[in-house]
């Protein structure tokens, strides 16, 4: 039996790792955002100092391993068998949902998984005791107090940390403003000695709390004399920056940002480590106990787990190196880090959400609250509060560098580093597991609300991207504690084999995200704008066509393959594939909507002289959506007439439509080839065929009113004829229309 425990537990490690792995990809956005967001240093530094910080963090994690083995239950009430089976239900959960959020790019807990999963695999196995002895109550096997205190925490830190940044932002932005540049000369020092006295107390109260080679006098020391060691940090750093501005004339705010960047990551190790490795763990300690004990596995209480266990330094620094390879290779990490920047960028640009009625609505009443409050603030106090938020000289400068511009200044970056410092700080002190994801997160919200971030012209998108980030954190609390109550009966009843299957599965699940993860890439890749900082000016023009002609052909081909596929799939009911084909017809109408997103940015570029130009690049990309439409108005109706089970055409209409397909493909491979080789010559004999299929197409129609006539065909059969018949027109047109545009497109890039 021994033997099985001892698999049992390399499982768990063999989890652990992969926990680390998507764990770090999540929660790489905590200490990530403000330093890439304000681009302080280059991208390979930024990493570095991360790394450097998550490799000394993971050392600080022991004291946090508490929660993991008697934060969220009371281990002396369950068998060692029992704790096992929670342990495992929790690890295969956390692996689960945190990849899932982590292909979809969405930032998560890593804290509320784990709290809420150790949750529910707890009450799974503790309604299974007291099903059979109902004599001891389910809250004595839970630490309920400690769980609604983590809980309430968790909660509170979101309205907390939104409303702190909002507000030390506002006044920070109202002391410097965006052209903080003279000022800095004489409050520079003063602030940066504020702000690195907040990370470091940050540091030594987050890190030196549960460093596990630090002894309990140094503790004590640092406890007892704290406000101390703040006054002299505060004078000392304050006197240091001062004399290192005067003489080497270094940039204050990215020092800040950076010692900053290093202190969050650190404490992402010190504190979040414990979400990723604590359960394993936990985990082999009771195998430690259960190994020398000699009791049964389902006769041995875990009271011993109820006490202090310190952790070997060397299993965290193993983690901590196995964070810092995922930091540096996960593409995922990228994607969430991409999620939080798009929505606290200062300027405008495609928004990756869209509109919904609950953020509309608060956003027209918080304009009609701030008009109110307007009416009552004095004309010359408004007009020099106005002033300090007037950010037209830094957009001056965002306009100079183009693409290579920061999403947010470096000052703003600070205030995010600071205020996220020092809330966390505050809540380790009261032994309070903050979720520094949401803490962060919210910390960039709030700051980019009262910065003039969210506009007219993003407000109600940026608010509906909180808002959804926000709902998938309450969907995390949910799921996990429900698929972790799940899991933990299914191993219970099921036994070791139930372990493996489940192992088997979440492998299955977890290459299954990855596949998708990789199309979401490569689709990104396919529509991907050239980067037109790095064309010269003289050459933008061409260099447009060139893409847009890869673009157009490219989807042209796709939208001849789908709609052939769609006529295929429909006359042999297979609603499965047709489903499937769906998927990719509103693939190619995002990607080609992307295209037209970059319009503005894209005839912006160019030159004044090549406004004709422009004006044709416009009509290629507007008739080249309108054909997606078309083919959508074709394959959506198929799907849904096959899934209410109505009749498909008959014989007769589907060798009239396989004719017609044909054709359609003949003429779409046509205009590609004519596009590609930018020869138009043919150009006269490609119309007239398209003008032969026009008349095709009615010939087919008024075939089809003879027969409704005839009542040979059923109702809904014949609306969904006459409606192919109609869209395969339309998309017929547009696709004339690209083949003319795409030429007079050529024109004025050729010569």
């Amino acid at each position: 039996m021994e033997n099985v425990y001892v698999i049992l537990v390399v499982v768990l490690f063999v989890l652990a790792i992969s926990d680390l792995v998507v764990g770090v990809s999540n929660d790489a956005v905590n200490f990530l955002n403000s330093a890439l967001g304000s681009k302080a240093a280059s991208f390979k530094v930024i990493m570095i100092i991360a790394a450097i910080g998550i490799f000394i963090g993971a050392t600080f994690s022991s004291g946090m391993m508490e929660v993991a083995r008697k934060g969220i239950f009371n281990p002396q009430y369950f068998y060692f068998s029992e704790i096992m089976i929670i342990f495992l239900a929790v690890m295969i959960t956390d692996v689960l949902l945190l990849d899932l959020f982590n292909t979809f790019g969405m930032p998560t807990s890593t804290t509320v998984s784990i709290v809420f999963e150790l949750l529910g695999g707890a009450i799974a196995i503790s309604v299974i005791k007291v099903s059979k002895n109902p004599d001891i109550p389910i809250s004595e096997y839970i630490n309920t107090a400690k769980a609604l205190a983590i809980i309430s925490g968790i909660l509170l830190s979101v309205v907390v940390a939104f409303s702190v940044g909002a507000v030390v932002q506002y006044f920070t932005r109202l002391v410097f403003s965006f052209n903080y540049d003279a000022r800095l000369k004489y409050l520079g020092a003063l602030w940066g000695g504020i702000a690195i006295t907040a990370i470091t107390y940050f540091i030594l109260i987050k890190g030196a709390k549960g460093a596990s080679f630090m002894n309990e006098v140094t503790k004590d020391w640092i406890k007892e004399n704290t406000i101390e060691i703040i006054g002299v940090c505060f004078l000392g750093w304050t006197f240091i920056l001062q004399l290192m501005r005067m003489i080497f004339k270094i940039d204050i705010l990215k020092l800040t940002v950076l010692v900053g960047t290093f202190a969050l990551a650190m404490a992402f190790a010190g504190n979040d480590l414990v979400n990723f490795v604590g359960v394993p763990l936990a985990g082999f300690e009771s195998f430690k106990i259960f190994k020398a004990s000699g009791v049964a596995a389902d006769g041995l209480l875990m009271e011993s787990l109820a006490g202090k266990v310190k952790t070997d330094t060397y299993l965290l620094v193993i983690a901590g190196l196995i964070m810092v390879v995922t930091l540096w290779t996960s593409k995922k990490a990228r994607s969430v880090v991409k999620t939080s920047l798009d929505l606290s960028r200062q300027q405008e640009g495609e928004e990756r959400f869209g509109s919904s009625y609950l953020s509309r609505t608060i956003v027209h009443g918080v304009v009609n609250m701030v008009n109110t409050l307007n009416k009552f603030i004095p004309a010359n106090i408004k007009a020099s509060m106005d002033k300090q938020f007037d950010s037209s000289f830094y957009e001056g400068q965002r306009k100079e560098l183009g693409d290579e511009a920061p999403a947010f200044d470096m000052l703003r970056a600070s205030v995010n580093l600071v205020v996220a410092s020092v809330l966390i700080s505050m809540a380790t002190s009261y032994q309070l597991p903050l979720s520094t994801t949401y803490v962060t997160f919210m910390v960039a919200m709030g700051s980019s609300l009262t910065d003039g971030a969210w506009g007219r012209e993003s407000a109600v998108y940026r608010v509906t991207g909180v808002l959804s980030v926000i709902g998938g954190w309450f969907l995390t609390a949910f799921s996990a504690f429900t698929v972790c109550f799940v899991i933990t009966n299914i191993i219970y009843f099921g036994g070791i084999y139930a372990v493996f299957v489940l192992i088997a599965m979440s492998m299955v699940l977890i290459y299954r995200t990855q596949i998708i993860s990789k199309k979401r890439s490569a689709s990104n890749l396919a529509t991907e704008d050239i980067n037109l900082e790095e064309v010269e000016e003289k050459t933008l023009g061409k260099a447009i066509f060139n893409k847009c002609t890869k673009n157009v052909t490219a989807a042209l081909k796709d939208i001849s393959e789908l709609y052939s596929s769609a006529i295929t799939c429909f006359q042999a009911e297979n609603r499965k594939e047709l489903k499937s084909k769906l998927k990719e017809v509103n693939q190619i109408n995002k990607s080609i909507k992307k295209l037209k997103d970059n319009i503005y940015k894209t005839v912006k570029k160019l030159q004044e002289s090549e406004i004709d130009s422009s004006l044709h690049y416009v009509q290629v990309i507007d008739y080249l959506r309108e054909s997606a439409h078309a083919l959508t108005f074709v394959a959506q109706p198929f799907y849904e007439h096959l899934d209410n089970n109505h009749s498909p055409f008959t014989n007769e209409q589907f060798k009239d439509v396989s004719v017609l397909k044909g054709e359609v493909q003949v003429l779409i491979s046509k205009v590609v080839k004519m596009i590609n080789s930018g020869n138009y010559d043919n150009l006269d004999n490609v119309y007239v065929e398209l003008l032969a299929t026009m008349d095709n197409l009615k010939d087919l129609r008024k075939k089809q009113l003879r027969r409704i006539k005839k009542e040979k065909s059923s109702t809904y059969t014949s609306m969904l004829y006459l409606n192919f018949l109609h869209e395969t027109q339309n998309l017929m047109l547009h696709l004339g229309n690209v083949l003319k545009a795409q030429r007079d497109f050529g024109k004025y890039n050729n010569n």
